[in-house]
Formats: C-alpha cells, sequence, structure tokens
C-alpha cells in the first residue's frame, strides 16, 4: 500500500484539509478520493508528487445519488 494525501481546496485556491488514503496504486487512489470527495475541488499528492484534482460534483437533489 502507498499512502497518499487528499487535499482540500477552498474557494481562493488555498488547502483547507486533508485526509490520508491508503492505496495500492495512483488509479485506486483516485478512485478512492473521488467517493470520498463530492463537494470540494481536492487535489491528491503522493509525497511531493501532483497526482490529479478532483473536482467537486453540484449538490444532488434529495433522491438523487
Amino acid at each position: 500500500m502507498t499512502a497518499y494525501r487528499l487535499y482540500h481546496v477552498d474557494g481562493g485556491g488555498h488547502f483547507s484539509a486533508a485526509e490520508w488514503i491508503d492505496a495500492v496504486d495512483d488509479a485506486a487512489a483516485m478512485a478512492t478520493a473521488r467517493a470520498l470527495n463530492k463537494s470540494i475541488a481536492s487535489e491528491l499528492w503522493q509525497g511531493e508528487r501532483f497526482v490529479g484534482r478532483v473536482d467537486s460534483s453540484p449538490p444532488q437533489k434529495d433522491g438523487q445519488a
């Protein structure tokens, strides 16, 4: 397993929070990041290496997933 860090980006482009993700590879880490993050843009990093950006999803109406 490899440790990744998912940084949440606020409206000003600054990191506002972060959480750890353990995954076997970049693709699995990105999938986990997308599943965890639905309301705020985030960046996924593995150490000093940028892996990818996860854009925020628009709010869902009741009954939609």
